[in-house]
């Protein structure tokens, strides 16, 4: 939902903090710049299979003052994308992996209602990697459909000149695939594509049990479509989902609450990805962070990535043992 954005700093940390509380992270102030993110100790290792984040490089660039979702780029290794929450123009930043701004692009044909994700998958044109970003957010659960727009990645660098937030380099004009669910509204923060498939996933931010809905490819955007209800995941008492991304290899998905991490594997023998979801969430510690709601594997899958809303946000990393 659209909000002012400006310097109330204090009143939105306190807003912040509390809604970490509330989903079980702590709320203690986040430490200055740590070469070694500090871990959660509230969130268990067992199982996870990682070993301690680390913190990357913090996004001191003042027009991302939200980054709300992040993923990998497929086009250009070792680069990031991300966005803003509502309120900000509809552009996409280039991360680079110390968290520096290596451009900005606006996604021409799109709106920024409530923009909450992003993710990264094929599309129409085979071999081509495409961004899915993810208007999906319905805090009053008011709107009659959702919006996802897809356009071809862009390429960073080549020699031209650089997009900035006053100046963004525009894109190719974007596909807008509407979205409905089936069982009425709902507010969403996770988007998820397939890597293969290019299936389109949304997971509700329910702390009852985050309903996760699922278009098939392809979709066609000169028509709504329908959501199919495939599951319903519950993580921790009271956490909602925050943020999510599957795998390179399709094999896994991590999710996010505000302050806490969580993956999930198809088993073996599984003749469906749908089967992922009725995997227990293996727990994953990301470090601390306030309203984290980015989180992206690593292009390799081998590690997994985050940031948060609050800013400057720390880009974190935590790597596969």
């Amino acid at each position: 939902m659209r909000r002012r954005r400006g310097p109330a700093v204090v009143a939105r940390v306190s807003i912040l903090v509390l809604a970490v509380a509330c989903s079980g992270g702590r709320t203690a102030a986040a430490p200055a710049a740590p070469t070694t993110a500090t871990p959660d100790t509230q969130a268990p290792q067992a199982g996870s299979g990682y070993g301690p984040p680390t913190l990357l490089g913090r996004i001191d660039d003042p027009a991302i003052d939200e980054s709300s979702g992040l993923v990998a780029s497929r086009r250009n290794p070792g680069r990031l994308w991300t966005h803003n929450d509502s309120g900000d123009d509809p552009v996409v930043y280039c991360l680079d992996g110390q968290a520096r701004t290596c451009g900005v692009w606006k996604v021409t044909g799109a709106d920024a209602f409530d923009w909450e994700d992003i993710a990264a998958g094929p599309g129409p044109t085979p071999g081509e990697p495409y961004l899915y970003v993810g208007d999906i957010g319905d805090n009053i659960d008011q709107r009659s459909q959702i919006v996802v727009y897809r356009i071809p990645e862009p390429t960073v660098g080549g020699g031209g000149a650089v997009g900035t937030k006053a100046a963004p380099t525009p894109t190719a004009t974007a596909e807008a695939l509407r979205l409905r669910y089936p069982d009425g509204a709902r507010n969403a923060e996770a988007l998820l594509v397939h890597p293969v498939t290019g299936d389109i996933y949304v997971m509700s931010k329910e702390a009852q049990g985050a309903g996760v809905y699922r278009a098939t490819a392809p979709v066609d955007p000169k028509s709504v479509t329908t959501l199919a209800k495939v599951a319903t995941l519950q993580l921790g008492a009271a956490e909602v989902v925050t943020g999510g991304d599957i795998s390179p290899d399709g094999r896994r998905v991590a999710l996010c609450t505000y302050s806490r991490g969580y993956e999930l594997q198809v088993p073996a023998g599984a003749g469906s990805f749908d089967a992922v979801w009725s995997q227990p969430p293996a727990p994953v510690d990301l470090g601390f962070r306030l309203q984290g709601e980015g989180i992206a594997y690593r292009l390799d899958g081998r590690a997994l990535l985050t940031t948060s809303e609050i800013y400057p946000s720390p880009l974190q990393q935590v790597e596969r043992r």
